[in-house]
Formats: structure tokens, C-alpha cells, sequence
């Protein structure tokens, strides 16, 4: 059955309708940056860029790094700016626009997070790099979807029991990231860990300016949380839904942040420029790695 038009929206030129962007013109490996303008941070060390739109806060360049082409596309801030980008890049190459049908071969796509976030433990310092193995899901926006495949329930009943978490709040959902990517992009230089992802940046991730919290001490037994091994590293607004809409989609999805503050010990980064642009560095090479 065809896709209604209400449904898959496309712009007069063809283009899908937030990102602007037609099938031809991404690669199945790409690249997600929340800020428009790390776009250009990241492809300014590409060979070559063969195209380039913005549309809002979707910013797309793809080109070619070492012979490989790649796509790196801005998400603009938090989970529902992940739902439209997933699923717009999910369509442009699984979905047939002349005939709204999904197509019967499927293309699997890889997605690759390059953020900034501060770690929650004191043993992850400032400059360094923290790759996801789990994303835990503190927004909600996945319970949208049919998300029993994709949960963890022991690790989210650990959470539930050991944050005394809200009911009436929506049930945490934790995801595995991909083990794929994970073996192409890890080393020594990456700490692992799973990425809380919240709803917003101030009452969301336990911030107060003149707004009381539901649960004060919510980040404390956050920092405090372990699972047979397993803490939370980092804190910010996009990994789980990245994991949990690539996973769902058959996607593999893996996020990397650059560390520019630590909570626990309260330090900051002298040089949170230059730690981004190192991560940049370090994700291109292992992309391009034999």
C-alpha cells in the first residue's frame, strides 16, 4: 500500500521535506553533529565536497575523505530533532518515492555521533573521549513506537529499583549500541560507558534556575547507579534516541563525545576546541581504517 501524502512529505523538487535531500545525495555512512556549524569542522578535511544543503537546522554536506564518501548532517538539539532526521534518512533509501512503497531490498545505513558532553565519573578527565555502548532513553520519545525488540529489561529494572524512578514519569529505555561500529571505532583512546539522554538541558539533566525539580537528587543516584560493571559516563540529548530509532530501523548507530567537563570533579576543559577537532580527527581515521 502506497504511503499517504499526509504521511511521507516531499518538497515540490522531490527532496523529503525537513532535510531537502534526495536518495542520491547521501552515503550510506554518515556523520551526525548537533551544531550546524560542525558541519564544515568536520568536512573541512574531505578531499572533496560534491554536495551541500541547509534546510533549518539541517545542515548536510557529503563528499570524499580518503577515497570514502561520507555525509555529515546537523540534528540541531534533542530527541525530536533525532525522530525527524532518522527517519527522513531511512526513507531516502528504503523507501521509493515515485511509487510511496517500501522498497524489498532494504539498505542498511551507518550512523556515527561526533557531540560534546560532560562525564558524570570522576575517572573519565576532561580531553578525552567516551564511546557509547548503551544508551539510556530518559525522554520518552521511543515509546511512540513498538520498542519490545530493542529494551534491556534487566539493566532498566537495576535503574528503576536503584533511582527509585518516578512512575509517573515515562519508563526508562536502555539500547545497545552498535557492536559493529564499536569494534571499528574504539582503542585505547576511548573510554566506554552508557550515555543518559534526556528531554531538555536544565530540569531535565537536574539543572535549576527557578524551577524546583521532581526529584532533587535525581543526579546523584544517577552518578551512583552501576550494573554489573556498568555506570553512567555522560549526560546529554541525543545518543538513545539515535540507538533506539537505528535499531527499530536496522541500522547500526554508534555515538563518540568529546569530554569537555567533569561533573564529579568539577573541572572544565582548556581546550574544548581543540578536543572536538581532535575527536573529529579520530573518528575520520577510523572510518577509513583497512
Amino acid at each position: 500500500m502506497a504511503i499517504k501524502e499526509s504521511e511521507l512529505i516531499l518538497n515540490p523538487d522531490g527532496s523529503i521535506y525537513h532535510l531537502n535531500l534526495k536518495p542520491e545525495n547521501i552515503s550510506d555512512t554518515i556523520i551526525l553533529v548537533g551544531d550546524q556549524d560542525r558541519v564544515s569542522k568536520v568536512t573541512k578535511y574531505f578531499d572533496s565536497i560534491e554536495f551541500e544543503t541547509q534546510k533549518r537546522e539541517f545542515k548536510t554536506q557529503t563528499g570524499l575523505y580518503k577515497g570514502k564518501r561520507l555525509s555529515v548532517i546537523s540534528t540541531g538539539i534533542g530527541p525530536d530533532n533525532i525522530d525527524i532526521v532518522l527517519n527522513e534518512l531511512d526513507a531516502l533509501v528504503n523507501i521509493d518515492f515515485k511509487t510511496r512503497q517500501t522498497k524489498t531490498k532494504l539498505t542498511i545505513l551507518n550512523f556515527v555521533r561526533i557531540g560534546t558532553s560532560g562525564a558524570l565519573q570522576v575517572e573519565i578527565p576532561v580531553d578525552t573521549f567516551v564511546l557509547s555502548t548503551h544508551g539510556l532513553d530518559l525522554n520518552g520519545m521511543l515509546h511512540a513506537y513498538n520498542i519490545n525488540s530493542i529494551k534491556s529489561q534487566e539493566i532498566e529494572d537495576a535503574f528503576i529499583k536503584q533511582t527509585n524512578w518516578s512512575p509517573s514519569k515515562g519508563r526508562p529505555i536502555i539500547i545497545r549500541g552498535s557492536q559493529v561500529l564499536e569494534k571499528r571505532l574504539e582503542s585505547e583512546c576511548t573510554y566506554k560507558g552508557l550515555t543518559a539522554t534526556a528531554s531538555g538541558f536544565y530540569g531535565p539533566q537536574g539543572r535549576v534556575l527557578r524551577l524546583p525539580l521532581q526529584d532533587e537528587f535525581l543526579n546523584s543516584k544517577m552518578d551512583a547507579f552501576s550494573y554489573k560493571g556498568m555506570t553512567i559516563s555522560n549526560f546529554e540529548m541525543e545518543t538513545s534516541a539515535i540507538y533506539g530509532l537505528a535499531k527499530l530501523l536496522n541500522h547500526e548507530a554508534l555515538s563518540l563525545n568529546a569530554i569537555i567537563a567533569n561533573r564529579a570533579s568539577g573541572t572544565f576543559s582548556k581546550r574544548p576546541s581543540e578536543v572536538i577537532d581532535d575527536l573529529i580527527k579520530y573518528v575520520l581515521k577510523k572510518l577509513t581504517e583497512q
